[in-house]
């Protein structure tokens, strides 16, 4: 089992930028996909990026793209997850995710260790 802890979160204004970062332990992290997911007060949580095992895929949710980039240090064993022109929306607490590297990164039911979260606020 995997230990996953989240980092970087806080409250910014609409606009700004945010790193969130994923420490790991307990698994080869590097044989291992990693993904970002989130959830909003009243709401399901949702899927928002994921990565291959060596970083050489990587899938977004629509809400995502264009401006959240995730990436991963192998060598560090972190995810990270650069949030760039954050809105409003954003606002939720973020959780990183580790699963066997098959099947599609969205797929939350591939994940099977979860961390704490980090709260995200975005302020208009």
């Amino acid at each position: 089992q995997a230990q996953l802890v989240e980092s970087g979160g806080g409250l910014v204004q609409a606009g700004d930028s945010l790193r969130l970062s994923c420490a790991a332990s307990g698994r080869t992290f590097n044989r291992y996909a990693m993904g970002w997911f989130r959830q909003a007060p009243g709401k399901e949580r949702e899927f928002v990026a994921g990565i291959s095992w060596g970083g050489g895929s990587t899938r977004y949710a629509d809400s995502a793209k264009d401006r959240f980039t995730i990436s991963r240090d192998n060598a560090k064993n972190t995810v990270y997850l650069q949030m760039d022109s954050l809105k409003p929306e954003d606002t939720a607490v973020y959780y990183c995710a580790a699963g066997p590297d098959v099947g599609t990164l969205s797929t939350e039911g591939k994940y099977q260790d979860w961390g704490q979260g980090t709260q995200v606020t975005v302020s208009s």
